[in-house]
C-alpha cells in the first residue's frame, strides 16, 4: 500500500492547528516522549469542558470495554445510535468501530475495544476536532492538526525530522500529526490503510484509527487486561495521569454503550 506522498504537505502546514500548549502555572504541556505525541494531564478536557478528568485508578488496573463488535454490524447505524450517547462524533465512531473489528480478526488475542480507541482520541486531538478543526464526512480533519515542532524545548523530546517534511511540512524537526498523533517515524512502521483507497493517510481517521489499533496490539498485547492496556496506552506517552485520562474516557464510553 501506498503512502500518501510529499506534494499536500505545505499546504497542510499553512492550514494547520498547532498542537502548541505553553506550560504557564499548572496551563498546558505537549509532552513527547515515545513514538507518538500526546497531551500531559487533564488540561485538554478543561480546554472542551466535557469534564473529563484522570481516573483515581492504580498503574494496572482493567479498564470495563463493552462486548466486542459482531461481525457484519451495521456500521452506520450503530454509529449515528452510539454518538447520541457518547458524544463522540459518528464520523469518528466508525473509524473506532472498523478499527477495532479489523484488529480483532488480525489478532484475536489482543481483545482492543472501540472504546480505548475512541478514549484516545479523544485525548489526543478531540476526534479530529481540535481547535477550528473540524472532522469531515470523508475522515479529514480540516485545517489538519499538527502537532508542536520536536526541537528539544521544555517538555518535548528532540527529534530531527526524518520524512523530509513530507508529513509534517517541517524539515527541521519532526512533529506529530493527524487526529492520532502519530510522528512520521511511527507512521512509517504501523500505518495502516482503515478505509481501502489504497493509501496510508495519518490525517484521515479511518487510516490512523487502524494504525493506532496496529501500535496497541503490537507485540502480543492483550489489551482487555490491566497489564497489557496499561502498557499499550504507555506507549502514546510514558505518563501516569496521561493513561488515567485515557483510563476515565474509556470507562465513559463503555458506560454510555451499557445496557
Amino acid at each position: 500500500m501506498a503512502v500518501r506522498n510529499a506534494p499536500r504537505a505545505p499546504r497542510r502546514r499553512s492550514a494547520a492547528i498547532i498542537i502548541a500548549f505553553v506550560l504557564v502555572g499548572v496551563g498546558l504541556v505537549a509532552v513527547v516522549l515515545t513514538g507518538i505525541a500526546a497531551i500531559d494531564d487533564g488540561g485538554q478536557a478543561a480546554r472542551r469542558g466535557d469534564g473529563l478528568r484522570p481516573a483515581n485508578v492504580g498503574q494496572g488496573t482493567p479498564v470495563p470495554q463493552p462486548p466486542a463488535l459482531a461481525a457484519g454490524l451495521d456500521l452506520v447505524a450503530w454509529s449515528a445510535h452510539t454518538a447520541a450517547r457518547s458524544g463522540v462524533p459518528a464520523r469518528a465512531l466508525r473509524a473506532y468501530a472498523a478499527a477495532e473489528m479489523a484488529q480483532r480478526a488480525k489478532t484475536p488475542a489482543c481483545r482492543l475495544s472501540w472504546t480505548t480507541l475512541a478514549a484516545i482520541g479523544r485525548v489526543e486531538s478531540d476526534h479530529g476536532q481540535l481547535g477550528r478543526a473540524d472532522l469531515e464526512p470523508d475522515g479529514m480533519s480540516r485545517p489538519a492538526i499538527v502537532g508542536v515542532p520536536l526541537d528539544g524545548s521544555d517538555g518535548v523530546r528532540e527529534i530531527r525530522d526524518t520524512d523530509s517534511g513530507r508529513f509534517d511540512g517541517d524539515t527541521t524537526y519532526d512533529r506529530a500529526v493527524g487526529p492520532m498523533q502519530f510522528l512520521p517515524t511511527t507512521w512509517d512502521r504501523y500505518g495502516a490503510d482503515g478505509n481501502g483507497d489504497g493509501v496510508r493517510d495519518p490525517f484521515q481517521i479511518d487510516d490512523a484509527a487502524a494504525g493506532a489499533a496496529a501500535y496497541l496490539c503490537a507485540g502480543g498485547r492483550d489489551t482487555a487486561s490491566g497489564e497489557g492496556w496499561w502498557a499499550g496506552v504507555m506507549t502514546y506517552n510514558r505518563s501516569v495521569s496521561y493513561a488515567r485520562l485515557v483510563w476515565a474516557a474509556a470507562d465513559r464510553y463503555a458506560g454510555a454503550v451499557a445496557p
